[in-house]
């Protein structure tokens, strides 16, 4: 018995495992039945599947009831009491003269602070062409209520006498180094002709600001001394934006009413002065004369 159970063990022990073999799936090196083929198309019918669910989503949400729909308050209820108040003294779809408006405009301020009187007017212009993009100075005959700070880039000479005639800063290659920090304190650059080249690279700091000195603006001259008292007299330069609309601030609602009328008539002249020849049409199509945060006052068109 003990002989025939150790054969036993020496069969089992000498009794090889035949471990069963995987068949490797075989790709062609390109084509159709190459492996990136197989695996693209296999993403794709995975992505196709995905989209038809959320179809079936969208459709199912979209065939549920919805709610009620939102209300929405008109413009003038989402307005303060304070600016609804004075919305009142306004006539709806009446258009006024100047004058009217003027001292319309004076009663309808809802601040507390001395706010800004300004007129908006849509122009029959295209802003595009060369010849009707409108730009120009005007000096309002009361100020425009601000006080502007005047800097001034020439030679030493040329800047000691701005700086006689009022200028906040007048410098020479002093006013670079202030530049290269990126100090800005004046609301006017004035330059000579000779000294602009020097700006040229300071076009992206000054440019977007609107500080960048400009023949048409007069605020690239010989009479530097001239430019600076006209700047602080009130100087100020409207021009026409993308919309085909100019906005110019006539001064401030303390002016009382004559001030700003005198304002206001300076504005209007000018503008007249502005129009393009190759201008067919209205060349003024509306004007509204409003303050700070307050309702808006359409005026008669007078240049017409």
């Amino acid at each position: 018995m003990a002989e025939e159970e150790a054969k036993k063990l020496d069969e089992v022990e000498t009794t090889e495992v035949v471990e069963p073999t995987e068949e490797k799936e075989t790709f062609a090196k390109s084509g159709k039945k190459s492996k990136k083929h197989i695996e693209e198309v296999k993403a794709e019918e995975e992505r196709q599947e995905r989209k038809k669910e959320r179809a079936a989503s969208d459709a199912e949400a979209a065939a549920k009831p919805k709610g009620a729909k939102p209300v929405t308050r008109p413009l003038i209820e989402r307005r303060g009491k304070k600016y609804q108040e004075a919305s009142k003294l306004i006539e709806k779809g009446k258009i006024y003269t100047l004058k009217e408006a003027v001292e319309l405009a004076i009663k309808t301020s809802p601040v507390k602070f001395d706010a800004s009187v300004e007129a908006h007017v849509r122009l029959g212009v295209d802003p595009r062409q060369a010849d009707q993009n409108i730009r120009t100075t005007l000096v309002l005959p009361n100020g425009n209520g601000k006080a502007v700070r005047v800097a001034v880039f020439a030679p030493l000479d040329v800047a000691k006498a701005a700086k006689a005639a009022g200028a906040d800063i007048a410098e020479d290659e002093e006013f670079l180094k202030r530049l290269d920090k990126g100090e800005i304190e004046f609301d006017v650059l004035i330059s000579t002709p000779q000294y602009m080249p020097k700006l040229g690279k300071y076009a992206r700091l000054l440019g977007p600001k609107g500080l960048m000195p400009n023949p048409k603006a007069g605020t690239v001259t010989v009479d530097v001394e001239k430019a600076v008292k006209e700047a602080k007299a009130g100087k100020v330069e409207y021009r026409v934006d993308k919309q085909a609309i100019v906005h110019i601030g006539l001064g401030k609602v303390s002016f009382g009413a004559d001030k700003l009328l005198e304002n206001a008539e300076a504005f209007f002249s000018s503008l007249k002065s502005q129009k393009p020849a190759s201008v067919k049409g209205s060349f003024v199509k509306s004007v509204y004369i409003t303050t700070t945060m307050g309702p808006s006052i359409q005026i008669e068109n007078l240049y017409n």
